[in-house]
């Protein structure tokens, strides 16, 4: 088999395989147990510096 089947073999399989896993943990990461206090610093970070007042 010449490298071209090998690494298509491969990307048919394994690396579709591991795209999937890739997507769903990057997917599930925001809503991890300890990331409200993270998640909830990155929503409100674009206020930063803001006056209410005026």
């Amino acid at each position: 088999m010449s490298a071209y089947e090998n690494l298509r073999h491969f990307a048919d399989s394994y690396g579709l395989a591991i795209m999937m896993v890739t997507f769903l943990i990057l997917c599930a990461w925001p809503f991890r147990p300890g990331a409200a206090k993270h998640n909830n610093a990155a929503a409100n970070s674009i206020f930063e510096g803001q006056d209410d007042g005026e």
